[in-house]
């Protein structure tokens, strides 16, 4: 099986017309990709019965091909990322990335090289700052206690805040990112997958900080990879 052969699973659905191109655009010439999603041919009802939220849970948002975006449940989400795993593996993926910032524990593949953001933005985030300020801009004000602990390697505790990429507007996104600035923010981390190149613009004309964004970041080190 060819080495080449790149599977990539998003939670939502499949392709991710915000994210392929980032991806296409770092990946070296002869990589082919299978792209899967968790929510792929579901509808919204079903999405809400097969992912609800329930009170107290960690959520995750992402975004369906129609464009709209949808709450998840996390828990929920987990097993049937472990499920999509296995079947990228089993039609030959042998480098899978998960299109995903969200911390998972327990994932794995049995022959394929997984990329997981949650285990490699955080250490590469924590080298660059170097004991600056972090500031970390999430989707939904729950993952800022959520999502938190992946950080705990920062030599100084993340400051938040939230926008979220698929519903937000440019100046719900500003004002986020001003007030990360406001914090005290040395370099600001767009800690979702949807967040986008126009997103980052946006983020770093409104403050002049550092922006990085995850999925760039990911599609850097899939290339050295590959």
């Amino acid at each position: 099986m060819s080495a080449t052969l790149l599977g990539t699973l998003t939670i939502g659905q499949a392709p991710r017309a915000d994210i392929t191109p980032i991806l296409t655009e770092h990946l070296p010439a002869g990589v082919e990709c299978i792209h899967l999603g968790v929510l792929d041919g579901l509808d919204h009802a079903t999405i809400a019965r097969r992912f609800p939220v329930r009170p107290g849970e960690a959520v995750l948002t992402t975004r369906l091909l129609d464009g709209s975006a949808v709450i998840l449940g996390k828990s929920a989400v987990r097993e049937a990322v472990q499920a999509k795993l296995n079947e990228l593996e089993h039609v030959g993926c042998r480098t899978i990335a998960l299109l995903c910032t969200g911390e998972f524990h327990g994932l794995g593949c049995g022959q394929a090289w997984l990329l997981e953001p949650d285990l490699l933005v955080p250490p590469v985030v924590t080298a660059l700052t170097n004991g600056r300020q972090a500031g970390i801009l999430v989707p939904l004000p729950e993952q800022m206690a959520s999502e938190g602990a992946k950080w705990r390697a920062l030599a100084r505790p993340p400051v938040y805040a939230a926008a979220s990429p698929y519903i937000s507007t440019p100046q719900q996104l500003t004002a986020a990112a001003l007030a990360l600035k406001t914090q005290a923010a040395d370099v600001i981390v767009m800690d979702c997958m949807g967040y986008t190149e126009q997103h980052r613009r946006i983020v770093r004309e409104a403050t002049g900080l550092p922006v990085i964004l995850s999925n760039a970041l990911l599609a850097r080190l899939l290339a050295a990879l590959l």
